[in-house]
């Protein structure tokens, strides 16, 4: 089969090309501009393209099949060359949901912990040698691509997102896998470029849980209300399964899981994290995984690339890089570092770097985030504001939003590093959160901080 993607360089894209090229497709792509680490392993693959731009002559009859990801526009050269040929054309999930139509599709949704819920199932499907086919939104440890297809596995397991599916395509990617086994984690607000309301955001999910095939089944975490509400108002015929967080303690800065079997130590620590274990487990048991067994390979789990990554530790210190950046998420995150290091001052970071937390009108879901930081630090750039066309936000704006008088709040780049290289970390949790870099800061120089 020969397929070409037309934006192949994006993070899902080209972990798509290189498993389909893995499988034995013809796989060709364009992209305007290509980072690593795109570049580098479509390179290695023999994938990268010879050139960085939009070629319509590359797109002709002989291919089978379009993939347009969600860089390109609806005016992209080579997508209107293949729309006036006719081609298929398939959003990513479109093609996803064709290469498992035939197998049992386990669908991870949620505003959050999604990334870490499919990596936990992954990481107990390889601790145990069950090979399944999968599309995750991190690289994890023992595996080389964050998608695998084959012609022989019995199940997928998809990470839901909830964003949307192409330029020409507006629904919501989990929209479109009709999962056989679902998950739903929690819902918070996002993504209010594309969902404006909160009530249109909500109605995503409602929209995925009658999406579930007759007769399948959904897991769902009975501790967020709105979750609660959205599967139990559902007509769908399908098993409805709640699970809450197990109960855990944390000493001297180890948390142990309370198992039939006793107390046990885990890698991984905090309550939201603690609540996607739980999920986990139940989905791993539908895949034929027991209890037992779930304990065994979940103690070895140290979670998904960057959330909650530890960068540097000493006997007083220590330094965490984290993903989080929505409201939700960014208080999750700021509690479990405090409740695992409950005797040292907590410096918690946060970069607003997103098209919502940079929009005025949403800062004030923010409210409490960082409560748990003993100090509490936010930087923003006013450059990214004008980039994304947002109006302007000031000090008074986020400071109100935070409820936090001690707000500390930087917009150079250069008086947040110098911010952080005068702080002395003697008894310090420092924790980094964002989805971009502080404005070019060198995380492994973060490091030196620690002795």
């Amino acid at each position: 089969m020969n397929v070409h993607f037309i934006a192949i360089g994006g993070a899902a894209m080209h972990n798509l090309a290189i498993a389909l090229h893995n499988k034995g497709y013809q796989v060709t792509g364009s992209d305007d501009t290509i980072f690593d680490p795109s570049k580098s392993r479509l390179e290695a693959k023999g994938l990268l393209p010879d050139d960085f731009g939009w070629f319509p002559e590359k797109i002709s009859e002989h291919l089978d099949a379009i993939v347009l990801g969600m860089h390109a526009k609806a005016d992209n050269p080579e997508l209107l060359k293949a729309q006036e040929l006719k081609l298929k054309i398939y959003s990513y999930p479109e093609f996803l949901y064709e290469q498992a139509k035939n197998k049992t599709r386990v669908v991870i949704g949620g505003s959050h912990g999604k990334t870490t819920i499919t990596s936990m199932i992954l990481h107990v499907m390889h601790y145990f040698d069950k090979d399944v086919d999968y599309m995750v939104g991190a690289q994890l440890e023992g595996f080389d691509v964050m998608v695998k297809l084959t012609e022989d596995n019995d199940f997928m397991v998809l990470e839901g997102d909830e964003y949307l599916s192409s330029p020409i395509d507006r629904r919501p990617k989990f929209h479109l896998y009709k999962p056989n086994i679902a998950l739903l984690s929690g819902i918070a607000w996002d993504h209010i470029n594309v969902f404006p309301t909160y009530d249109m955001y909500v109605d995503q999910f409602s929209i995925f849980v009658d999406s579930i095939v007759k007769g399948g089944s959904i897991n769902y975490n009975e501790e967020d209300p709105e979750v609660k509400r959205v599967v139990e108002a559902s007509e769908n015929t399908i098993r409805k399964l709640a699970y809450h967080t197990p109960e855990y303690s944390v000493e001297n800065g180890q948390t142990l899981l309370d198992t039939p079997e006793g107390p046990l130590p885990i890698e991984i620590f905090g309550k939201h994290n603690l609540n996607n274990l739980a999920g986990a487990k139940w989905i791993c048991q539908h895949m034929g995984i027991d209890e037992d067994d779930f304990y065994e390979a979940i103690a070895t789990f140290k979670g998904a690339s960057k959330r909650l990554e530890k960068i540097a530790e000493s006997d007083s210190s220590v330094v965490f890089k984290d993903f989080a950046h929505s409201p939700s998420k960014v208080e999750a995150t700021t509690k479990a570092v405090k409740e695992q290091y409950q005797d040292r001052t907590l410096v918690a970071c946060l970069e607003l770097h997103t098209y919502s937390s940079l929009n005025a009108e949403f800062l004030k879901e923010y409210k409490g985030a960082l409560d748990a930081a003993d100090i509490a630090v936010v930087f923003y750039s006013p450059h990214s504001v004008e980039i994304k066309k947002l109006e302007a936000v000031s000090h008074e704006q986020i400071s109100e939003a935070f409820e936090r008088n001690d707000l500390i709040i930087y917009t150079n780049p250069d008086d947040f590093k110098k911010f952080l290289f005068e702080q002395d970390f003697e008894n310090k949790a420092l924790l980094l959160m964002s989805s971009g870099n502080y404005g070019g800061l060198n995380f492994d120089e973060v490091k030196s901080l620690i002795h």
